[in-house]
């Protein structure tokens, strides 16, 4: 991306260069006044003003670390230019300068990509300094996040071909990007929590990377592909004839993980009997290979992740609590995309940069409704949802299928009718009747009644397991996709 590339040109900033500001206001004198403002804060400050002056300048040369632009100019408004320096730079950090605390406004501006909105004050001389000192600190905090992390992705050994998919400049994503740096090299066990598709592999093989077993493997079961009596041979190895079709002795993979990192993904899904050897492991540093009694040492660091909730499991006995303790020595959680909604537009840029190189297709255009869509929607399946979105995008061409898609799932255009509350289990209106039917059938009665029964079921359900999705569908006994598809029909909707 070429705005990342042009800021790793420079010192970063706060070390070797003073942060360079770009104002952009018609208002001479205004202009004048945040010139001083931001030169005796150390700033370095460029001032334009019109729209097109700032867009040619940005799209010729070197891009400030900040814009503060104002809302109403002649020609190219606040708005048109903000929409056009985020098209040119989806990188830049803009804040929008406004004489009117206007709601339509301010939603506007962040939906085309502001990171804050300051009022101005009829008096220069009494602007609210407070609040735009704390807004542009914060502005080149972001800038300092985002190259912070982009250094580590490098130490890291990302390639243009491994999907950058856990990282982004939110403060959950710093807390995780530090967290990282400071448990790598260690041994401690490390226990990995967030939903699925959040990106929970690439942490462990970001620890993994910066320890001094980056050298030795990174080696990765997943708990819930097979069956319990295939998993410990998996994990263990086996002798021959240690069961029935154990025509050889295999090497399990905390041998071939020797030295190295083991990821037990999904660790929650591992039963009792085995979770006790796996206890032993970690206590002793050694194993034996099933229909043997020879014991195996083997040195791993044991890395694990989970997206459910083990504290609950561990009340209903369905995981030992010995384990949890042994496995959550260090504890990183990594947050839904719903919760880093500002994270959105740069991984839509990655995504599409990605597929149009692998694919051989050309760069697609989003649209503001496309955008607008992907900002909004509450992506269940997390990044991994959103990176095969943007791949079918950018194979098929096709925007319109991606909107009905996004439509049909979330309202995107216009804000949401009011839904009913997840508590409110018998709001389930009934269907109108036909023109030409003078009531409701008693099958339909029945149908309606199910619903509520079934509305009511789900909604306790999901309060009692703090809307994990996964976790609900596992105790109501359906698959993940029905109880989605389930939520969707009876209407619920998430209260927090």
């Amino acid at each position: 991306m070429a705005g990342a590339t042009a800021r790793t040109l420079q010192p970063p900033v706060g070390e070797h260069r003073r942060p360079s500001i770009a104002v952009v206001d018609d208002d001479s004198g205004f202009a004048g006044y945040l010139r001083t403002f931001l030169t005796q804060r150390g700033h370095e400050a460029r001032v334009y003003t019109r729209g097109d002056a700032i867009v040619a300048a940005i799209r010729h040369g070197e891009p400030p670390d900040l814009v503060l632009l104002d809302v109403a100019m002649p020609g190219m408004d606040g708005l048109q230019t903000l929409k056009t320096l985020k098209a040119a730079r989806p990188e830049l950090q803009v804040i929008m300068l406004s004489g009117r605390d206007q709601a339509s406004i301010i939603v506007e501006a962040m939906r085309f990509g502001a990171v804050d909105y300051v009022v101005k004050p009829a008096d220069p001389e009494g602007l609210g300094e407070v609040a735009l000192e704390a807004a542009i600190r914060q502005a080149i905090e972001r800038n300092r996040l985002v190259e912070e992390l982009a250094d580590l992705r490098g130490r890291l050994g990302d390639t243009q071909d491994e999907p950058v998919l856990a990282w982004g400049a939110s403060p959950a994503m710093r807390a995780v990007a530090h967290l990282i740096e400071h448990v790598a090299d260690s041994d401690v066990t490390v226990l990995i929590r967030g939903e699925s598709g959040v990106g929970k592999e690439l942490v462990a093989r970001a620890i993994h990377r910066l320890s001094p077993r980056k050298p030795k493997p990174f080696v990765k079961v997943n708990c819930a592909a097979l069956p319990a009596e295939l998993l410990e041979s998996e994990l263990f190895g086996h002798e021959r004839g240690a069961f029935t079709g154990a025509a050889g002795t295999r090497i399990g993979r905390f041998e071939q993980a020797h030295l190295g990192t083991m990821f037990l993904d999904e660790i929650a899904e591992m039963k009792p009997p085995l979770q006790a050897k796996i206890l032993h492991v970690l206590q002793d540093g050694e194993f034996t290979r099933l229909g043997s009694n020879a014991k195996i040492r083997a040195d791993v660091r044991v890395v694990t992740a989970t997206n459910r909730n083990l504290e609950t499991m561990i009340l209903r006995g369905e995981f030992r609590e010995d384990l949890y303790y042994r496995l959550k020595v260090i504890e990183a959680v990594v947050p839904p995309l719903r919760d880093r909604r500002d994270e959105i537009p740069q991984l839509i840029g990655v995504f599409i940069q990605k597929y149009a190189r692998h694919y051989k297709r050309p760069v697609p255009a989003l649209s503001d409704a496309l955008r607008g869509c992907f900002v909004q929607y509450d992506w269940p399946g997390n990044i991994r949802e959103l990176e095969n979105m943007i791949k079918r995008f950018v194979i098929l061409q096709d925007e319109r299928r991606l909107l009905e898609e996004l439509t049909t799932s979330s309202p995107c255009q216009s804000p949401p009718a009011a839904q009913p509350d997840a508590t409110s289990a018998d709001s389930v209106p009934p269907p109108a009747p036909g023109p030409n039917l003078p009531g409701r059938r008693l099958a339909d009665v029945s149908r309606e009644a199910a619903l509520r029964a079934e509305r009511r079921v789900i909604a306790d359900t999901l309060t009692q397991m703090r809307w994990n999705r996964r976790e609900a569908a596992r105790h109501l006994g359906v698959s993940y996709k029905t109880l989605l598809n389930k939520i969707k029909q009876t209407g619920l909707k998430r209260p927090y």
